[in-house]
């Protein structure tokens, strides 16, 4: 039984096959607890498997008994890219050559705003205090200059335990030469039972300030991922338990190892969950990866060589181009730091269906970055109290009097009017407020498409657009004649392609 789930930041869909046909199931995501979201997804769909088994015990037909089976879990996943957004990871130590310790901070000379003299870089993930100099030295050809000696190693575990730190990252210059002094200091402190990124293992590249950084967020995003997939995991082996029908009862006949979890990487392909936790620098881009390889897969299909994807969900909305193959770069910045790993080329701005409206100092209207989420959400969901994007749809009625999700997510269109009757400022009426808010998530997507095309020497008119994601079906039309692009394309479950 093979079920694949993505978890974004307003809902969290479940696509797999029953009898022959595709289905999906939609949930809203838990910011706090991603793994209950994603339980509730697993556990409608599963029981929709055990009601299929009655169904057919009871007209006799023979069916493979569930106990038999094995559940495949596939899973892409926003919670790395958010935990790095946020500030949300664990304490890091970083162990590095001495003389080194301030390369987080120092990176490179580029100005990341030419004339901006007031430009703040993000702070070091890991504070001054906690960077750590190791008395080691190799050349640039990996020849040992200053041994690593085993009394300097145990210096290094006492300046570590007095940091108390939740992960810890080592990074030695030109260890991609040599990597047998991050080998010593990696083994004495799995020893002692510390989650551990070596540069080695995760980037063995030259360029010291991409390769300490790179470690850095690994070891940042480690303790937060291993909670996610360790409670993914158990909450999956629940529900299979919960939902098996052996001959002895419920779940009795289904095992802890009959039940695997895997992960969407950055790049597109796929590694186990036990990978996934000690290597999660790689899953950054899981979510939107989905999407952009579910796209390739709808594009080969319709027969379509040259494609823009539009990937507008709750939070943000995320653009790639794809020529034949889909773009890779291994010269990515999160948050501002570089992120030196395979990753597909996309681009993300800060709209989508959950965006707040709100007026700048200046009275101009603004959408976006910030967003409603799941929770409280926007206001037509009942409980959020900020005009969204999704909340100007329901105003001008675009859903056509329905709710979401065939009709069961009810919209309570009302309350979204009279709220944002309140707050329109100098706008005449609801619905040109609501018109408004259309038109500047519009503007920053359509900036967005030609960040990705006109910006780098190709014409959006040669290419379709391929429209998913929650709110995808809603924009692409007004964008594709803005950009005078050829057509659109909208894929099956366009709400849920990232995870088919």
């Amino acid at each position: 039984m093979r079920f694949a789930i993505d978890t974004g930041g307003t809902f969290t869909d479940c696509v797999f096959v029953r009898d022959g046909k595709l289905r999906i199931v939609k949930v809203a995501s838990r910011r706090e607890a991603p793994e209950e979201a994603i339980a509730e997804a697993l556990g409608q769909a599963l029981r929709e498997f055990q009601r299929a088994d009655v169904k057919a015990r009871l007209r006799g037909k023979s069916r493979a008994k569930s106990e038999d089976g094995e559940l495949d879990l596939v899973c892409g996943t926003t919670v790395g890219t958010n935990a790095l957004l946020e500030r949300r990871g664990g304490r890091v130590a970083l162990i590095t050559t001495a003389g080194f310790e301030d390369v987080l901070e120092i990176g490179r000379q580029a100005r990341p705003k030419l004339y901006d003299f007031f430009v703040e870089k993000p702070e070091a993930l890991v504070p001054a205090r906690a960077r750590i100099g190791a008395h080691e030295r190799l050349a640039w050809d990996g020849e040992v200059i200053e041994p690593l000696s085993d009394r300097e190693v145990r210096r290094l575990l006492v300046a570590v335990r007095r940091e108390n730190p939740d992960a810890v990252a080592v990074c030695f210059l030109f260890c991609f030469r040599n990597p047998r002094h991050e080998q010593m200091v990696a083994a004495a402190l799995r020893r002692t039972g510390y989650l551990v990124s070596v540069s080695h293992e995760i980037l063995p590249e030259f360029r010291e300030y991409e390769r300490t950084s790179t470690t850095v967020i690994n070891a940042y995003l480690a303790p937060v991922m291993s909670r996610y997939l360790s409670g993914t995991r158990s909450r999956a082996v629940d529900m299979w338990r919960a939902t098996g029908q052996s001959d002895a009862g419920p779940g009795k006949g289904r095992a802890w190892s009959a039940v695997q979890v895997r992960v969407m990487q950055s790049n597109g392909g796929i590694i186990s969950a036990e990978k996934a936790a000690m290597q999660p620098v790689t899953t950054i881009l899981s979510g939107p990866a989905g999407g952009v390889t579910g796209a390739l897969y709808a594009a080969q299909l319709a027969g379509i060589e040259k494609a823009i994807t539009f990937d507008m969900g709750g939070t943000s909305t995320d653009v790639a181009l794809l020529s034949g193959e889909p773009r890779t770069t291994s010269e990515s910045m999160v948050a501002g730091m570089p992120v030196a790993v395979p990753m597909l080329e996309i681009h993300t701005v800060g709209a989508g269906g959950g965006s707040i409206a709100r007026f700048d100092r200046g009275g101009a209207l603004r959408v976006g970055p910030e967003s409603a989420g799941a929770e409280p959400g926007p206001i037509c969901y009942g409980r959020g109290d900020a005009p969204t994007v999704t909340d100007a749809h329901v105003v001008l009625g675009h859903f056509g009097g329905g709710g979401l999700l065939g009709g069961k997510f009810a919209l309570d269109e009302n309350r979204a009017r009279a709220r944002m009757d309140e707050l329109r400022g100098a706008f005449g009426s609801v619905e040109k407020f609501a018109q408004g808010i259309l038109s500047v998530a519009d503007a920053v997507m359509e900036k967005a498409i030609r960040v990705i095309s006109v910006e780098r020497g190709h014409d959006p008119r040669d290419y379709t657009l391929i429209a998913f994601g929650g709110a995808g079906g809603l924009h692409a039309c007004s964008l594709a004649a803005a950009l005078e692009m050829r057509a659109v394309l909208l894929p099956i479950f366009p709400g849920g392609l990232s995870s088919l």
